[in-house]
């Protein structure tokens, strides 16, 4: 009977180091074989797909901007800050007069019961994220012009995890998570007075894991939200995905919605090119294929568009791991048409119409790179741009660095995050630092 016992034991013994050598061999970041370089642009590397069990988790910790530090500008320009103090600034909008909205916001209230909500919260907290939702959209002034806001005032609150904002006329509308909203809009006032009136409810059931509703206005007075899918690849069942990994289309006189466009696991930033009925967007792509793949990317998007999320990516590769398959749809996947690198994770974008920084920067995209999470070595953590040619598309050429140095050389730390970026009306570039709380100020140098 011992010596069945002692069998037993050293059994026991043995399987649990085999099983503790597969969940440390399992559980071992995947590291990256190609350079963001190599993983961006027109005809990006498409790297093999390695499937993870466990995510590869290389999170860089939040710290904060030390007095009189800044983000490193390109060549020729200065940064500043524009205003500071702000509580997670996410999306920028400029308003004729040139006052700036910004969006303060988080995610509203996340289970963070069972493993995954622990490990989930974990991981925001130290990304510097998690915390309570400042649920309000402030205005900014710089009544002197000497680039910095001296107005800031709390110009709408009570709002619930709002994002996108668009003005047509005399009407301001807000994307909150849940709901799109218009307000009464009054030029040169400091803070909302009218009543919001609700257009149209928003995808938000669920975990409401990409809880961001991005907002542009059409021409005609339409509107265009962008709504994240609430999953990796549709693994809580694609019927739980209903107007998600989309961009929708609001008619706010009677409050009609339809998709757009479709397959987009998480659409961001909106905007129209300058003087076109294009409309283009940037997509944080699918995780846990490897830290190579998938690229995210900036795309023009018509109507009726499929980009083929979760069965496929750039244009039609397959991702094994989506049931059930679709075979069938493979031929009506639409290419990307730039590729931004893997995992960067876009957020806002704006074409560089009226920007006056020079010829270098003229005609293209500015881009935040809110910065990777589950990479190694990490990515993004910059904004960059992606030069347009003649036919309205972009070049065969890499993104260019505007801003960067959030993220500490030794890559484990960083001081903040760009999370949008816009035109002002003077002519400068205005980034959404939400880590830092700080909206900079990129202008020529001098």
């Amino acid at each position: 009977m011992r010596k069945i016992l002692k069998y037993a034991a050293l059994a026991l013994v043995v399987l649990l180091i085999a099983g503790g050598i597969t969940f440390y061999v399992m559980s071992r970041p995947d590291v990256a074989r190609f350079s963001t370089a190599e993983l961006s642009g027109r005809v990006p590397v498409m790297a093999a797909q390695r499937p993870e069990t466990f995510p590869t988790m290389n999170v860089p910790e939040a710290t904060h901007w030390p007095a009189g530090q800044a983000p490193t500008a390109a060549a020729g320009l200065a940064v500043q800050r524009f205003a500071e103090g702000l509580d997670h600034p996410r999306s920028i909008f400029v308003l004729p007069n040139g006052d700036i909205l910004v969006a303060e916001a988080q995610s509203p209230p996340r289970d963070t019961s069972g493993i995954e909500g622990k490990v989930m919260g974990s991981l925001m907290s130290k990304a510097g994220a998690g915390g309570a939702s400042a649920n309000r959209i402030t205005l900014l002034r710089d009544a002197d012009g000497d680039g910095k806001a001296e107005v800031k005032s709390a110009y709408i609150t009570g709002l619930n995890s709002p994002y996108g904002m668009a003005l047509v006329g005399d009407t301001l509308y807000v994307a909150n998570t849940d709901a799109l909203l218009a307000f009464p809009y009054v030029e040169g006032a400091t803070k909302m007075a009218g009543k919001p009136k609700k257009i149209a409810d928003l995808p938000a059931k669920g975990t409401n894991r990409h809880w961001t509703k991005s907002l542009v206005a059409a021409p005609n007075g339409w509107l265009y939200v962008g709504v994240g899918a609430d999953s990796n690849i549709g693994e809580k069942g694609v019927n739980n995905e209903f107007r998600r990994a989309a961009v929708l289309e609001v008619r706010p006189e009677n409050g009609y919605v339809r998709t757009f466009a479709a397959g987009l696991r998480n659409p961001v930033g909106l905007a129209w090119y300058p003087g076109s009925d294009q409309l283009w967007t940037v997509v944080n792509e699918r995780d846990m294929l490897g830290s190579d793949l998938v690229p995210d990317y900036l795309t023009n998007v018509d109507e009726g568009d499929f980009f083929g999320w979760p069965w496929y990516y750039w244009g039609g590769f397959v991702d094994p791991r989506v049931e059930p398959d679709a075979e069938d749809r493979r031929q009506y996947v639409k290419r990307p048409d730039y590729a931004l690198g893997a995992h960067v994770a876009p957020l806002g974008f704006t074409f560089t119409e009226g920007l006056d920084l020079g010829e270098r920067w003229a005609n293209g995209a500015l881009i935040a790179l809110h910065g990777s999470w589950n990479r190694e070595p990490v990515s993004g953590y910059s904004v960059v741009f992606v030069k347009f040619g003649a036919r309205d598309k972009p070049v065969d050429a890499l993104p260019v660095t505007l801003l960067d140095g959030f993220l500490a050389k030794d890559g484990k730390t960083t001081r903040g995050r760009p999370a949008d970026v816009k035109v002002a009306k003077d002519g400068s570039a205005l980034v959404a630092d939400d880590t830092g709380g700080v909206i900079w100020r990129v202008a020529k140098a001098g």
